[in-house]
C-alpha cells in the first residue's frame, strides 16, 4: 500500500507552511485571477493547438515540474498520478474512475508550455462574483481588481441564481485544461471530477451552491469519491512505474486514441 501515513488533518495544512513557496503562490494566484485574465487564458489554449501526445507520453513529459501550490507531496508527478490511479483501482471502481486517477493532473502540462504557476495548479474558484472567506489564504483578493468592482464583487455577480457550473467560469488552471482536453472520450461523471476535483471551496466547504443546478448536485458524490483518493493517498515514496506501464497503456487504449489535441 502507498497511502500516506500522515492523518487525514494533517492533509491541506496551509499554516504549517510545509513549503514557503505555497503561501507566496497563492498571494500571486489571488492577485491576478480575475474575470478578463480567464477569459483571455480560454482564448489562448482551449483551441487545443499547443501540441499532439498520448497520455502515457504525457505523464512522463509532466514529471519535469513539481507544484509549488501543495504541501502534502514533493514526489513527481507521475508518482502522485500512480499513487491515486492504483488506490482506486485497488478498491474495485469502474475502469474510467481508474484512468481518471491517472490523468487528473495532466493539465498541469500548462506550466511546461511557460505559464506561472499560479495560473496553472492550486485550488480554483469562480470568478465574475464574490470571493469566498472559506478559499485558502482569501485574505489575498484585496490585491484582486475584481474586489473592487461593484458588479464582480457581488453574491451573483455576472451570473444567474442555479446556473449551472457549466455556465460559471473557474479561475484559470489544470481542471479546465484537462477537462478540455478529454472531454470527448470520457463519461460525465469523469468529466465533473477532472474539472472540479480543485474547487474545494464547493466539494469540501460548500460554498457556492447557489450557482449549481440539479446536475452539478448529482455529480458531487463522484468528485467527494475521488478527493478521498487524490488527497490522502499523498506519500513520499513512488510507485513503480515499470511494472505498472503495460496495465495503464492498455487502460489508455480503451478510451483514447494514440495522440490526442493539447
Amino acid at each position: 500500500m502507498l497511502t500516506s501515513t500522515k492523518k487525514k488533518e494533517e492533509f491541506r495544512d496551509y499554516e504549517a507552511e510545509a513549503r514557503s513557496s505555497v503561501k507566496e503562490f497563492y498571494r500571486l494566484n489571488h492577485k491576478n485571477q480575475t474575470l478578463d485574465f480567464v477569459r483571455q487564458k480560454r482564448r489562448e489554449f482551449l483551441s487545443l493547438k499547443k501540441s499532439e501526445m498520448g497520455i502515457w507520453e504525457m505523464a512522463q513529459y509532466l514529471n519535469q515540474l513539481v507544484d509549488d501550490s501543495d504541501p502534502d507531496t514533493d514526489i513527481s508527478q507521475l508518482g502522485h498520478l500512480l499513487q491515486t490511479s492504483e488506490e482506486i483501482r485497488r478498491a474495485g471502481h469502474p475502469d474510467w474512475f481508474i484512468l481518471v486517477g491517472l490523468i487528473h493532473d495532466l493539465g498541469k502540462v500548462l506550466c511546461l508550455y511557460g505559464e506561472p504557476q499560479w495560473a496553472v495548479v492550486g485550488d480554483t474558484f469562480p470568478v465574475g462574483c464574490a470571493f469566498s472567506d472559506k478559499i485558502v489564504y482569501s485574505e489575498f483578493f484585496e490585491a484582486n481588481p475584481d474586489s473592487q468592482d461593484e458588479k464582480l464583487s457581488s453574491r451573483l455577480g455576472v451570473y444567474e441564481e442555479h446556473c449551472g457550473l457549466e455556465n460559471v467560469l473557474m479561475s484559470w488552471g489544470h481542471d479546465e485544461y484537462i477537462y478540455h482536453v478529454t472531454k470527448d472520450y470520457l463519461p460525465i461523471e469523469a468529466q465533473y471530477i477532472l474539472r472540479y476535483h480543485s474547487f474545494y471551496p464547493w466539494h469540501t466547504e460548500g460554498e457556492y451552491n447557489y450557482l449549481t443546478n440539479e446536475q452539478d448536485r448529482e455529480m458531487l458524490k463522484w468528485v467527494h469519491k475521488f478527493n478521498s483518493y487524490d488527497l490522502y493517498t499523498k506519500s513520499h515514496e513512488a510507485p513503480d512505474e515499470k511494472s505498472l506501464r503495460p496495465f495503464y497503456e492498455n487502460l489508455i487504449g480503451k478510451y483514447f486514441p494514440l495522440k490526442i489535441r493539447w
